[in-house]
């Protein structure tokens, strides 16, 4: 049976993707932060996995930490005896227009959202390359096509992840790996949910659809993405936001 290894899979986009490919039958690694709180949902998404028959396991590590993410893979590894496919999808905000953004907030948002990405693909592509087979999907976002404003440390990051996707679709191409991203727009989940009802109407306004994505609709293109049906498919980034380009 194939792994998936999620990170940041505690809630919202993470949480719904593990959930989905334990349905599609993966076993899962549920990634999620050292802390209580996060530990205490990591395992209430784990038991919603074994509910599909998989075998689900929860590993807490900072990932922005290259330490953390190597004794994290080194274990999953044995655990589960493949990793599969890789979904980088931890991440955080720290929102402030580039005037008023404190430097610690852009090193940690940069540290949380992309040295997360090369950490994990680094170690996991080793992993992939023995097995001769591998599939890599990254979380970005539209704010890494378009940017956004408050947001200069959040769409760096998201650009970064996108760049990275392409450079490891060609690097890895030839050992049967593929790499593509997703970039969601406004979708529902607790980053979202702080924002003010103002601002809320204001951005689904400029959504085609008029509505919130929810994390299922990023969930299924991401199942796409680690399926057989897209064995010829990498370096991509496929937009999720409902037509928010438009």
């Amino acid at each position: 049976m194939a792994t998936a290894l999620i990170t940041g899979a505690s809630q919202g986009i993470g949480a719904c993707i593990a959930k989905r490919l334990a349905k599609d039958g993966f076993n899962v690694v549920i990634n999620h932060y050292p802390s209580d709180g996060d530990k205490e949902k990591a395992e209430a998404v784990a038991e919603e996995c074994r509910a599909f028959g998989v075998k689900a396991e929860c590993y807490a590590a900072d990932v922005s930490k290259y330490e953390d993410c190597e004794a994290m893979v080194k274990a999953a590894k044995a655990d589960f005896g493949t990793i599969d496919a890789l979904v980088n999808n931890a991440g955080i905000t720290k929102d402030a227009l580039l005037a008023r953004m404190k430097e610690t907030d852009y090193d940690t948002v940069i540290a949380v959202n992309q040295k997360s990405v090369f950490n994990m693909m680094k170690l996991v592509c080793s992993v992939m390359m023995r097995q001769k087979h591998g599939r890599i999907v990254n979380v970005a976002s539209v704010a890494g096509l378009y940017g956004n404003p408050g947001q200069v440390n959040y769409s760096a990051s998201k650009a970064a992840i996108i760049g990275m996707t392409k450079s490891v679709a060609k690097e890895y191409g030839s050992r049967n790996i593929t790499c593509n991203a997703v970039a969601p727009g406004l979708i529902r989940t607790p980053m979202t949910d702080v924002l003010s009802d103002e601002l809320k109407a204001k951005m689904i306004e400029a959504v085609a659809l008029r509505r919130y994505g929810e994390p299922e609709e990023i969930a299924s293109v991401v199942s796409f993405l680690v399926s057989d049906d897209a064995s010829y498919v990498s370096g991509q980034v496929i937009e999720i936001s409902g037509g928010l380009s438009m």
